[in-house]
């Protein structure tokens, strides 16, 4: 991986929806400014078959989102990667926190059980797929399957259909 500091930009305004949260940006997703830009990667597939978005977007359209209010931020700004290639030191959850509390979205999504362990701070395996129990001083969140093609073995859509579910009821 190059020196190259890779970003791809928070998509984010007051009183969001839903904000999707990922661990960093995929190094597909950082060279192209896009968000789940790989394209072997299940997430505009699947928002669009879970009822989060009327059609299927495509990866260059995310900033189109925000109009739907949904948007986009990364536990780490600065990093890009799978997950597992992320340096710790760039996991940035109190800065993930302030975002939360600046902009108040009423619905977060964890793109994956990792991304959730950092912000919980618990073992990805102590941490279960779907709605999360409430904590009042948070939105809701949720915690999906990483849609990642190389997270295939995990894959299911079922989370992904509770949030679409839950975000079709919210007020």
């Amino acid at each position: 991986m190059s020196n190259i500091i890779h970003r791809l930009p928070d998509q984010l305004r007051p009183n969001l929806r839903l904000v999707f949260v990922g661990t960093a940006a995929s190094t597909r997703s950082a060279e192209l400014g896009h968000y789940y830009a790989h394209p072997g990667n299940r997430f505009w597939r699947a928002i669009h078959e879970s009822g989060i978005t009327p059609r299927r977007y495509q990866p260059g359209e995310f900033a189109e989102l925000i109009a739907l209010g949904i948007g986009f931020t990364d536990l780490s700004k600065s990093g890009a990667g799978m997950d597992h290639q992320i340096e710790a030191a760039s996991i940035d959850v109190p800065g993930f926190k302030a975002k939360i509390e600046k902009y108040r979205p009423r619905t977060i999504a964890f793109t994956s059980k990792k991304a959730a362990s950092l912000f919980y701070g618990k073992p990805s395996a102590a941490i279960a797929l779907g709605r999360q129990v409430r904590d009042g001083s948070l939105p809701e969140i949720f915690v999906l399957p990483s849609p990642s093609g190389a997270a295939s073995g995990h894959w299911t859509i079922e989370p992904w259909r509770e949030l679409g579910a839950w975000i079709g009821r919210a007020p």
